[in-house]
């Protein structure tokens, strides 16, 4: 069976983190997607080897606030 493409709301959802950090990981941190028309979407199985190989991980600590510990 094909897998299915997923919305940003579901794989926000699929990875328990808010829609805004969807687009913020397309944009900054390369999360597998696919641009059709003005809609991104995802691949679950995709996006999870790309969380697997540790490319989700922030590499830098932030303070409670979210600012970046220098």
């Amino acid at each position: 069976m094909e897998e299915r493409w997923l919305s940003v709301d579901e794989i926000a959802a699929h990875l328990g983190i808010a829609r805004e950090t969807v687009y913020r990981w397309i944009d900054r941190r390369s999360l597998p997607a696919h641009r059709i028309g003005k809609f991104w979407k995802f691949k679950a199985s995709e996006v999870d080897d790309w969380v697997r190989s540790g490319q989700a991980r922030d590499e830098s600590p932030t303070d409670p606030t979210g600012g970046k510990i220098a």
